[in-house]
């Protein structure tokens, strides 16, 4: 092993082990051909200076439990000493009961912090390689999945490459891939049956060339001598339909699914119709391929055992799909509870779900979902893997993934129970899909960033494109927030708005109606204009969300929140403002209609009553400021504290108030509330409702 000087060691040296390691795992985990998210782990290893003796003291940097390559920074390192690693190996009691080793990691820390020290830890420090990768490519599973595949890895590789046969990650692979390096002193790496690839190296240049060298050899040998359509041909009716057709398609089918999947607990979905996916589920052997499930242990942990497959054609009228897939989801039910029947024993975690992970429909494309958007589009991910994964061994062999026990085994390993119990607490809006109008500014703004910090996938909808985009892009990425352009007064962009909402995220649980504008004017200057836009945007478009909105809801039968921002001004009769006034009457009335109506699906209609609202409003910015602030004689910065003054808490209401009561609302403490307004206004007393 070559071993890096305590000077070179040192923190943010740019030879030190830690920094070459991140900046190769960076590499290495940014290329989806290479490694998938969250898969794979890289390691090197070094001398620094012990602090509690002076001496020097030999350690493993290793990626660290749940961590991402291509994301990866020292925070994500587990950092051990190696002789007390390499000591473990004089009390391994077996691979009987190599899980203890796990817990045993523990005690070869070094120093506190970093992450948790990962299942495959031994793999890397059992090796006498400085530098070592362990990589899920495409290509290298293809091989390792192929029914030949050790036959396949010695005609490719020679003495290069070694073969391990498959084991379930531990304590014992590591000793097995330790004995192949010392028995093949001339070897680079190993293809694991059933798994991936191992590589190593005495510096990090090296052991990157060697992962990349076999990665690409494989590619290059599958190119060359792999049957030109691998998947059969193309089966008559199960081509895609036109991009338009089959995302339309989607939108209808997605509430469908999500509901069906959320049997045991709430999913959100993310859809994909990549070309390959297309071509797959068009294909004669997608039926086949698809039943004998993946096999990388990193794929079938997210995308389950197998996915459920829609068994017809892309001119099934949606109907007849709809009651196709509720009777095979019903089915696929009874065979995982089969398939834990078989293998649990009284040692097994209680089943975690029988609904599965992940939907293929011909001409459409793939449906995947999770506790959360991350998880589902990752889950969609790497069934696209395992996609290429199959593709890639039917062209050379046959696919021939691990036995389905085994599957099992990792799928209710203890190991992996105590990985999902770490997992941080569910906010109180997890799986829960936001869509907010009028999101872009004002109230609407601080309703979309409250919501979203309270777990929500959030759908920033705004007349301006723009600012709903900026919005979404401070809430966070695109697994948390999206911004759509949504006129609310044109019912063909409030249906594409809230299909882009489907197609995001799976479906849509709570609407808030915030849209809307204001012109203060006294009777006889109020143009029919002014009394059309505002009951267009307030009154109808609160309408054409509310009833698109349902639609999808009723799909899902998961019940669902329609919240309201109406107005003190839907009670009291203030000056100069009749067509105001009557468009927040209108929608504080369709609260309580609404309210009446959907209760049998378990949708909940509330209101909010918020009253000046001057600072941060986009309203108040827009001229209904200057004009309440004439009406009222006070000049227009000092409108805010003119309305707290006439309040019975003397106080002044800011957007986040709104969004408090938002979430008041529908965060679960008052589930069984519909058809209630709330007032957000310091008290006013003139607005109480009778």
């Amino acid at each position: 092993m070559s071993v890096t000087t305590e000077a070179q060691a040192s923190e943010g040296s740019l030879e030190s082990p830690v920094a070459q390691l991140i900046e190769r795992s960076v590499r290495l985990g940014s290329d989806p051909t290479v490694t998938n998210y969250a898969g794979g782990n890289t390691s090197a290893k070094g001398s620094s200076i012990d602090p509690a003796t002076g001496r020097p003291i030999d350690l493993l940097w290793v990626k660290g439990s749940g961590g991402d390559l291509g994301t990866l920074t020292e925070a994500g390192l587990a950092v051990l000493r190696l002789d007390r690693l390499r000591a473990l190996v004089d009390v391994y009691p077996g691979v009987e009961r190599e899980d203890q080793m796990v817990a045993a990691f523990d005690y070869c820390l070094h120093g506190r912090g970093g992450a948790a020290p990962s299942i495959d830890t031994a793999m890397h420090g059992l090796m006498e390689a400085a530098h070592v990768d362990h990589l899920h490519p495409d290509a290298g599973i293809a091989l390792a999945t192929a029914a030949d595949g050790e036959d396949l890895a010695r005609r490719i590789f020679g003495e290069r490459v070694a073969w391990v046969p498959w084991r379930r990650p531990g304590f014992q692979l590591g000793l097995d891939i330790a004995a192949v390096a010392r028995e093949h002193p001339h070897a680079i790496g190993v293809i694991l049956g059933g798994h991936g690839i191992t590589a190593w190296g005495d510096t990090s240049e090296q052991c990157e060339a060697n992962s990349m060298e076999i990665i690409r050899t494989a590619e290059r040998y599958i190119a060359k001598h792999g049957t030109p359509e691998p998947l059969g041909a193309v089966i008559p009716g199960y081509e895609p339909l036109p991009e338009d057709r089959r995302r339309a398609r989607a939108a209808a089918l997605m509430p469908i699914l999500r509901g069906l999947l959320s049997t045991d607990r709430p999913q959100v979905g993310a859809y994909t119709d990549a070309d390959v996916v297309l071509d797959f589920v068009a294909r004669e052997a997608h039926p086949r391929l698809a039943a004998l499930g993946t096999s990388c242990p990193d794929h079938f942990l997210r995308t389950k055992i197998r996915p459920l497959v829609l068994d017809l054609p892309r001119s099934a009228p949606i109907e007849q799909v709809t009651e196709r897939l509720r009777e095979l989801h019903s089915a696929y039910r009874d065979d995982y509870l089969a398939y834990y029947q078989r293998h649990a024993d009284a040692a097994t975690p209680p089943m975690r779900g029988a609904d599965p992970a992940i939907v293929l429909v011909p001409g459409v494309g793939m449906f995947s979902f999770g506790a959360n958007r991350q998880t589902a589009r990752v889950a969609g991910e790497f069934y696209v893997n395992a996609i290429n994964v199959m593709r890639g061994a039917e062209a050379v062999s046959t696919y021939s993934p691990i036995p389905e026990a085994e599957k099992f085994r990792i799928e209710y390993w203890a190991l992996e129970e105590a990985k999902l119990a770490r997992m941080p607490k569910a906010k109180p809006l997890a799986t829960r899909i936001a869509f907010v109008t009028g999101g872009g500014s004002g109230i609407g703004k601080a309703i979309a960033q409250r919501l979203a910090a309270e777990g929500a996938c959030v759908v920033v909808a705004d007349i301006d494109e723009g600012s709903a985009l900026e919005v979404a892009r401070e809430i966070g990425g695109s697994d948390v927030a999206i911004g759509v352009q949504a006129d609310v007064t044109d019912e063909a962009q409030v249906v594409a708005a809230l299909q882009a909402t489907v197609l995001a995220f799976g479906g849509v649980d709570l609407v808030v109606n915030n849209a809307g504008l204001s012109i203060s004017k006294p009777l006889l200057e109020t143009s029919l204009g002014d009394w059309d836009v505002q009951h267009d945007v307030m009154a109808r478009g609160s309408f054409l969300v509310s009833r698109e909105a349902v639609r999808i809801m009723v799909d899902q039968d998961l019940g669902g929140d329609i919240v309201y921002i109406a107005s003190k001004n839907a009670l009291f009769a203030g000056p100069n403002n009749i067509a105001y006034g009557a468009a927040k009457a209108d929608q504080s009335h369709q609260v309580r209609l609404l309210a009446a109506e959907l209760g049998q699906y378990g949708i909940r209609v509330n209101g909010i009553n918020p009253d000046g609202v001057v600072r941060g409003s986009g309203i108040f910015a827009k001229g209904w400021g200057a004009d309440r602030a004439r009406v009222y004689g006070v000049p227009e910065d000092k409108l805010g504290e003119f309305y707290a003054q006439r309040t019975l808490l003397k106080k002044e209401v800011l957007p986040e108030h709104v969004a408090a009561a938002v979430f008041a609302l529908v965060g679960g403490d008052l589930s069984q509330t519909t058809g209630l307004h709330i007032p957000v206004d310091a008290g006013v007393a003139a607005a109480f409702l009778r």
